[in-house]
């Protein structure tokens, strides 16, 4: 990631840095873009609450209830800031059957008892596992309710009543249509147009009619037609508040209630963190680049979802989930924080209790066919386009058939076994062919290597004939133990007999022999530079490193680490980065970061100049890179702790020690002029001396190397997002002293947690080192 420093010339105040929040009093402040946000998100949040309620058969006051309870309570909790939650059209066919089989009181209890397994999942801190489900999976569940939806809404738009599954709401479409209602029809006609129409308008006037959310335009003309025309429909009738059902005790079979209480689980969690995902991608590609809004907090907005299903069931609302219509709509009118989200709830509070006569007059048919239009555009072409180019087709069309058919949960258990069954078919398909070209005979293997694949591979490689050439081309990106000790047995015996065997990967590139006597010296962290495996390096080792040994290291890494670490990089590419440590360390070749603290991919901001200095704030002339990297750390990726590592041997401080007054201004000179308080600190009378673990520094070069840790420590506190943080108590500094020599990580001791430092770097045990936070 590039880091950007502001430039010099603008007019912001020096006290104020980029991604810091504004100083002030501490007082409640809501921003202008939060609040215009909120606006955008309940124009549009108020007749989907009511649609949805609607077509689940639920009281139309729930629809209300659930959408304020999710944009206050769990946009309060969440742990997604710019998500919108709500009743959303994903919940629909799985309230209607629960409001048919158990009756709106018995919902409502199921609705708290789905909020507490959310809490008990995000307290077991699962939310990460959720996004392990198959995207084709997701999506065929979410197609299929958007397509039972559209069934079951169609007969409202004619002027019907919806049957109680699908399957007979198609077998009962002909006689709607035969019985059509007209001014039904052209209500939903009306509705279906504007919303269609309403983002295409071109010009000036679409510019400004667009400010207006389709979904509002759309229910104010069909309620406008209604009104004004001779028009006999069925109208929003919001019974006193007074008269609200509240849940009662479940009653109904247990297996029953629990089933329902999973489905109920399954689907919000999925949706919500899905839905959670994809605003933070869409915050990322946002015109400020989502600058101060930070990422989602999966298991955090899993907890929330599940405060918000407790209140919004207790109360006697929907289902809550994280709804993508509403969270898009917020990100892109520019909302910054979670007080959008919160506001857009109160303003349905609002609406709920003072605009019920308005209200009362949206025509049902409306809010049919728009609750309709979002159903159709569930079934997503870009969806189907990504499950067909992964060959995923067949598995998200048995989840989308199951859940049209027979049910939610059922259709998802389908997807599940479908989808393992073409995993394992994948895995076991495995082509061996043999073809002999320009004499040498080439034997390719294309799939997965596995115990199943043996039998078909010993039977083409002993049918080769003895003494010749052969090449093994392995194109797959797993082999199993049967499968390796099979191809290394035949290769030794091959050889043997006077053979010749060479092993290709699918571009030709030759693969290491197996690991055998002669080759022990590939051992983690043998040295790269004299590292020739299968050679004789020259006497002395005193090869240098050369373009050729660069790139077959990397070809290394392609062929055995990368199929290790794919999915976790392709995961932290997806998430992005959230660091836990900011590591400030010297630029020394021999201080290997992820070795010394047993860290990965993700896990360390790493920074690492000559010397591992922090230039005082002010005093990186032309140069403001680490006060960046440290703004950025702290500020923007919100570390907890920030950690200065020395080590011994180091080139900087030697240069510090030995250099004279005359010494010539180089680069590095200029650069190592950061280190002279470190010299100071040294020579000070008034400053305690470094030890290291109970004994004196070895030489004057060690001791400066101890000192330097703790002054950068010093400089470190000059920061002011550093000094601001360590006061919240939100984050810490720590000393650490690397003896290359040794292999030894020293800890700079703390004195009664308190932010003091007695300058003793005590020794770290190996059981210590996870404890300690290395």
């Amino acid at each position: 990631m590039t880091l950007c420093t502001p430039n010099r010339t603008t007019n912001r105040p020096r006290s104020q840095r980029p991604h810091s929040p504004p100083r002030g009093s501490g007082r409640f402040r809501i921003a202008g873009a939060d609040l215009s946000a909120s606006v955008t998100v309940f124009l549009i949040a108020l007749p989907l609450s009511l649609g949805i309620a609607l077509a689940t058969g639920a009281p139309l006051q729930a629809g209300l209830v659930a959408a304020a309870v999710g944009g206050i309570v769990g946009g309060r909790l969440g742990g997604s800031p710019l998500q919108v939650s709500g009743p959303a059209a994903g919940l629909t066919v799985v309230t209607a059957e629960l409001i048919q089989r158990y009756g709106w009181r018995t919902t409502c209890a199921i609705t708290v008892l789905a909020g507490l397994a959310q809490l008990a999942l995000a307290a077991l801190r699962v939310a990460r596992s959720a996004l392990a489900v198959s995207p084709a999976i997701v999506h065929g569940m979410l197609a299929g309710i958007g397509v039972a939806i559209a069934l079951a809404q169609l007969h409202i738009v004619l002027g019907g009543t919806p049957q109680s599954s699908a399957v007979d709401n198609v077998l009962g479409l002909p006689a709607q249509l035969a019985e059509g209602h007209l001014g039904a029809l052209s209500v939903s006609a009306l509705t279906v147009a504007v919303l269609l129409l309403w983002p295409r308008i071109p010009g000036r006037a679409g510019a400004a009619a667009r400010k207006i959310p389709a979904a509002l335009a759309a229910v104010a003309a069909a309620t406008a037609l209604a009104a004004f025309a001779p028009l006999s429909v069925p109208r929003v009738d919001l019974e006193s508040w007074r008269s609200h059902a509240l849940p009662g005790l479940p009653e109904g079979p247990v297996l029953g209630l629990l089933a329902a209480v999973l489905t109920i689980t399954l689907v919000t969690s999925v949706q919500s963190l899905l839905s959670a995902v994809a605003v933070d991608k869409l915050v990322a590609v946002r015109a400020d680049h989502g600058h101060g809004v930070p990422r989602s907090r999966l298991d955090r907005e899993l907890a929330g979802q599940g405060a918000a299903n407790i209140v919004s069931g207790a109360l006697g609302g929907l289902p809550v989930a994280g709804v993508a219509v509403r969270s898009v709509a917020n990100v892109s009118a520019g909302a910054v924080s979670r007080h959008a989200t919160m506001l857009h709830g109160l303003w349905v509070v609002l609406a709920a209790l003072l605009l019920v006569p308005v209200l009362d007059l949206i025509p049902l048919p409306a809010l049919a066919a728009l609750v309709m239009v979002v159903g159709v555009q569930m079934v997503s072409i870009t969806h189907i386009r990504t499950v067909t180019r992964h060959r995923e087709v067949l598995v998200y069309a048995v989840t989308l058939s199951g859940t049209v058919v027979i049910g939610v949960l059922e259709g998802v258990a389908l997807g599940v076994a479908v989808a393992v069954a073409v995993a394992l078919h994948r895995l076991t398909r495995t082509r061996i062919t043999h073809e002999e070209l320009a004499g040498r005979h080439l034997v390719r293997a294309r799939g997965q290597l596995t115990f199943l694949a043996v039998p078909r591979l010993s039977r083409t490689l002993h049918h080769l004939p003895p003494g010749g050439h052969v090449v093994v081309e392995l194109d797959g990106s797993f082999m199993d133990h049967a499968a390796y000790e099979s191809l290394t047995e035949w290769q030794a015996s091959y050889v043997r007999h006077g053979g010749t065997v060479e092993m290709t990967g699918p571009a030709g590139g030759r693969i290491a022999e197996p690991a055998t006597e002669a080759h022990t010296c590939c051992r983690p962290w043998t040295p790269w530079r004299n590292h020739h495996c299968g050679t004789h390096p020259p006497a002395g080792g005193t090869q240098r490193t050369t373009g050729h040994q660069l790139a077959s290291g990397i070809g290394k890494f392609q062929r055995n680490t990368a199929p290790l670490v794919r999915e976790e990089l392709a995961r932290l590419a997806r998430e992005g980065q959230r660091p836990s440590q900011l590591f400030l360390t010297c630029a020394d070749s021999r201080l290997v970061t992820s070795m010394i603290t047993s860290s990965g991919p993700g896990d360390l901001f790493t920074v690492r100049n000559v010397g591992n200095l922090v230039p005082l704030p002010g005093a990186e002339s032309g140069d403001d890179s680490v006060a960046a990297a440290i703004e950025y750390a702290v500020d923007v990726l919100q570390v907890e702790s920030i950690t200065v590592c020395g080590h011994s041997g180091c080139g900087a401080m030697q240069a510090l020690l030995s250099a004279g007054p005359d010494a010539p201004q180089t680069p590095l000179r200029r650069w190592l002029r950061h280190g002279l308080p470190s010299l100071e600190r040294m020579a000070s009378r008034h400053q305690a001396q470094a030890r290291i673990s109970g004994r004196l520094p070895a030489d004057a070069v060690e001791q400066l190397c101890l000192t330097n840790v703790v002054q950068q420590l010093e400089h470190l506190r000059a920061y002011e997002p550093v000094a601001r943080r360590i006061a919240e108590g939100t984050l810490q500094l720590h000393g650490m002293y690397f003896h290359v020599g040794e292999a030894q990580a020293y800890l700079l001791a703390e004195s009664d947690d308190v932010p003091r430092y007695d300058d003793v770097f005590d020794r770290v045990p190996p059981s210590s080192l996870e404890r300690a936070g290395a």
